[in-house]
């Protein structure tokens, strides 16, 4: 489908991106307030623990279920209805806080219900961007998507300081529950065509059957079960050394602030432009899995080299090179899943997906976080590199994963028409338009 199919798509994904920016930001600046917030008042390690408990593992059991209700009902409502739940309930937070009610519980319960709607609204978005957008530039949207979600990282911080530091806590809930109904707001105006399920014909299919087709799938959808076993593996084998990396600056070149919000900074840099970089010359890579094999390889020798810096300056350009792998990675991943997986699948595929997000990187910390304390950062970080690649090699042995993998590896051919159409232009134009108009006075997205 390309865009003389998709009449109006431009405005449609221009929407979409802005509406998700602002509710992303909010979600963001709550992340980094709630946690500088447990940081001050308890001084806790178990706390932050909790924290982290609370706030990701109901989302990776909620994306079972939020995978298939997102190829059961409309995409746009579940993202709406989840968004307003998560602002009604982080309200509700605030004006307990108000009310002189601080118990810890109370914080962990909003975390809580914050990430099981999270687990709702995650697989229908990835699921949605197919239906608004033609598939000859499901890339670009992709790469768009992910610069958004990594100039939030670089930006969240900054804005959540100026905020909790000038008010409080309350106030960046409030913030929180203002972006997420402008969100809403701005989906409201989206078109979503009617996703029309291949097994309508059959009868009605019971939810558990759904689940259990689900799975199925994806174990007997050889090339998505590849992608994503690959996508887990680099997870798990870069997650807790990312995490680490701050210890190495610490105990290597000084634990001087700016030293560490420059090795922030840096990784978020390389996310924000290997995200910039897939929405600019990703359509014309036609060799979508030779792309992510080359960025896993070449992670793998960065996250060594990481290891083996001794000049911090080299360290972090090595963490701004490993950022950009990962967009170079994660943007073709995404793309492949919705180009070749069937629409009224997407849902489930995806709320998979988002388990092995949000599942691997907290147990790579359980793996990696205590042997540093036993060995050095330096020397994790040589092994989870050359583990990396090891790994990687492992699985291209295997002749069923170089077949399965082969055959989404070449882009679907773009219409004559959209191949010399600058949508990044556009796109990135109609975005701004929107967001002028969004912040206009009187404007009401509500």
């Amino acid at each position: 489908m390309t865009d003389t199919d998709m009449p109006g798509w431009k405005r449609n994904v221009a929407l979409f991106l802005t509406g998700q920016t602002i509710s992303l930001l909010g979600s963001m600046l709550v992340m980094f307030a709630v946690m500088w917030h447990l940081t001050i008042e308890t001084r806790s390690g178990s706390v932050l623990m909790l924290s982290i408990v609370f706030g990701m593992l109901p989302q990776a059991f909620m994306s079972i279920f939020g995978g298939v209700w997102a190829d059961r009902h409309s995409r746009k409502l579940l993202i709406m209805g989840a968004d307003t739940t998560i602002a009604i309930v982080t309200l509700g937070l605030a004006l307990l806080m108000l009310s002189g009610v601080e118990d810890l519980w109370v914080i962990y319960l909003a975390l809580a219900v914050r990430s099981v709607f999270a687990g709702i609204q995650t697989p229908a978005v990835g699921a949605m961007i197919p239906q608004i957008a033609p598939a000859d530039q499901l890339m670009r949207v992709n790469g768009m998507f992910q610069s958004i979600q990594s100039g939030m990282m670089l930006l969240a911080p900054a804005l959540a300081a100026v905020v909790y530091a000038s008010f409080d806590i309350v106030a960046v809930f409030f913030v929180d529950a203002a972006t997420a109904l402008i969100g809403v707001g701005m989906l409201a105006m989206v078109t979503v065509p009617r996703l029309v399920r291949s097994d309508a014909e059959s009868g009605p299919v019971s939810y558990f059957g759904d689940l259990v087709a689900g799975f199925r799938y994806i174990g007997s959808n050889a090339p998505v079960k590849w992608l994503v076993s690959l996508f887990a593996l680099v997870m798990f084998l870069v997650g807790a050394p990312s995490y680490l990396t701050p210890l190495m600056v610490t105990r290597t070149f000084g634990d001087e602030v700016w030293k560490l919000t420059a090795n922030e900074l840096f990784w978020g840099g390389g996310m924000l432009l290997g995200g910039l970089l897939m929405a600019s010359f990703g359509p014309r890579i036609k060799r979508r899995v030779r792309l992510m094999v080359g960025s896993v390889l070449l992670t793998g020798v960065l996250v060594a080299g990481l290891g083996v810096s001794t000049n911090m300056w080299v360290f972090f350009v090595l963490g701004l090179l490993i950022g950009i792998m990962f967009a170079a990675l994660n943007t073709p991943a995404f793309t492949i899943i919705q180009e070749r997986v069937e629409p009224d699948m997407q849902g489930r595929v995806f709320g998979f997906v988002g388990i092995v997000m949000t599942v691997a990187m907290p147990l790579s910390m359980v793996v990696f976080g205590p042997l540093a304390d036993q060995f050095s950062v330096q020397s994790l970080l040589v092994l989870a590199g050359v583990l990396l690649v090891v790994v990687l090699a492992s699985i291209l042995a295997v002749p069923a994963a170089r077949r399965s993998l082969g055959q989404v590896d070449t882009a679907p051919e773009p219409d004559a028409e959209t191949a010399g159409d600058p949508m990044g232009d556009s796109v990135a134009g109609t975005v701004g338009e929107t967001v002028e108009a969004s912040a206009a006075p009187g404007s009401d997205h509500r």
